[in-house]
């Protein structure tokens, strides 16, 4: 019984893989926004309802696809990170760490560009993202948390300083992300989050082209330049 149970298993994971890579070739040639269970269905030769057992719903497919990309990224940046702290024959500093993760997602983000702008992109009309991608969406910004949590524990972080005006929004937010760091980190970290992001958006959808050569070199000195803001100490523009 439990051969034929795990046969069964085996099958499954088999088809659930083969429905989301056709959902990636979907995503590729036409976009989110047109994804199509019954299209999805056509091109593997299953009756709609047989590929209504995996995923009863569009939305449910879309889910499936976007904790699969948050957590391929989340997965490099983790990777990184651990790169970085290995270096020898000492750990490189914090600020060459956290350029080391920023440019491992923009190499993803490069590799996978459809995969990048169902999750960075326009949001998908009509979908709206459950409780379900909250965690792996998050992998990426709790690896760059993570850096200045440590640098800040090992007294290699400058706390950056903080208008009087922000004060009660950086505490809101510190309390949410990381209520072991001073507030003044907050305000800092969401900018430098951004603005990392949308460099890569910038590259990705084009707005970089006929303007900007030598884009890596270009990522990466931003990428120093906001890890300095964060407060991490370092020589990233270096490197």
């Amino acid at each position: 019984m439990s051969t034929i149970r795990g046969a069964r298993e085996r099958a499954r994971i088999e088809v659930t893989a083969a429905i989301k890579d056709e959902a990636r070739r979907q995503l590729a040639a036409e976009g989110a926004a047109k994804l199509s269970l019954r299209a999805v269905a056509r091109e593997l030769g299953m009756a709609s309802s047989a590929l209504y057992r995996y995923f009863p719903s569009r939305d449910d497919l879309l889910t499936a696809l976007i904790v699969d990309a948050y957590d391929a990224v989340g997965e490099v940046a983790e990777a990184a990170r651990a790169t970085a702290d290995r270096a020898r024959p000492r750990p490189a500093p914090y600020a060459d760490r956290w350029v080391a993760v920023a440019g491992a997602v923009r190499e993803w983000a490069l590799a996978h560009p459809h995969e990048y702008a169902l999750i960075y992109g326009s949001p998908v009309p009509g979908y709206s993202a459950p409780m379900d991608t909250v965690g792996p969406a998050s992998r990426v910004g709790m690896v760059l948390i993570g850096l200045i949590r440590d640098a800040f524990r090992d007294d290699g972080l400058a706390v950056p300083p903080l208008a009087r005006e922000l004060r009660s929004e950086a505490e809101r937010i510190t309390a949410d992300i990381a209520p072991d760091l001073p507030p003044a980190v907050a305000p800092a970290l969401v900018a430098a989050w951004a603005q990392l992001f949308g460099l890569i958006s910038f590259e990705i959808f084009g707005q970089f082209n006929r303007m900007v050569e030598a884009r890596e070199q270009l990522f990466r000195q931003a990428a120093g330049e906001l890890a300095r803001s964060v407060g991490l100490r370092g020589s990233p523009a270096a490197g």
